[in-house]
């Protein structure tokens, strides 16, 4: 018999008691929950350091498009003031020829010529200045401004205002805002 009594208390000592072993379970959960607080609490900073970063992409991506948005007005806004000045420039020599076919009607109607073709021509001249916003600048019986006209000579006159034009010798021309060319002009000027 006590060799029985040995066997049950060796088999006691393998087969742990429900009470170490819920010991067990409950320090195992105890530690398990521990580790897991700790790895939160190591996540926070980490978590906070790449939201910060997330709002400085966010931040950088907002510049970026921005930059992108400006360069692609700015590049527009190139491109359109290019276009216009090549077409200021084509339509300032279009201007010298459009003259030219006007002094030539006026020699000829001043010969008694037939100016009717020539008529025909400088109306498609005239529609093609609208076309394009080319208009003449008002010049005589205006005051004197020096970024529409240019002064050639001056007459003394003490019954116009100072710097009142009284005679245009070259017109000007006018595309939308800019002066394509200045009128050229004659001022008055009191004694």
């Amino acid at each position: 018999m006590s060799e029985d009594k040995v066997e049950i208390n060796e088999n006691e000592k393998e087969l742990p008691s429900v009470e170490k072993s819920d010991q067990v379970i409950n320090d195992n959960s105890e530690t398990h929950i521990e580790d897991q607080n700790d790895f939160a609490k190591n996540l926070f900073p980490i978590i906070e350091e790449y939201k910060q970063k997330l709002v400085a992409c966010e931040d950088n991506l907002q510049r970026a498009l921005a930059d992108y948005q400006n360069l692609e007005k700015r590049s527009q806004t190139d491109i359109h003031q290019r276009v216009l000045q090549k077409t200021n420039q084509l339509m300032l020599n279009f201007i010298g020829i459009y003259e030219d076919f006007i002094r030539a009607k006026i020699a000829l109607k001043s010969n008694g010529v037939d100016t009717e073709g020539l008529d025909g021509i400088i109306k498609n001249m005239d529609a093609l200045l609208s076309e394009n916003n080319i208009k003449v600048i008002d010049a005589k019986g205006e005051i004197f401004d020096p970024k529409r006209h240019e002064a050639v000579s001056t007459i003394i006159d003490d019954s116009l205002d100072e710097g009142t034009i009284t005679q245009e010798v070259a017109k000007g021309y006018i595309s939308f805002l800019e002066v394509i060319r200045p009128s050229k002009v004659i001022v008055s000027k009191k004694k």
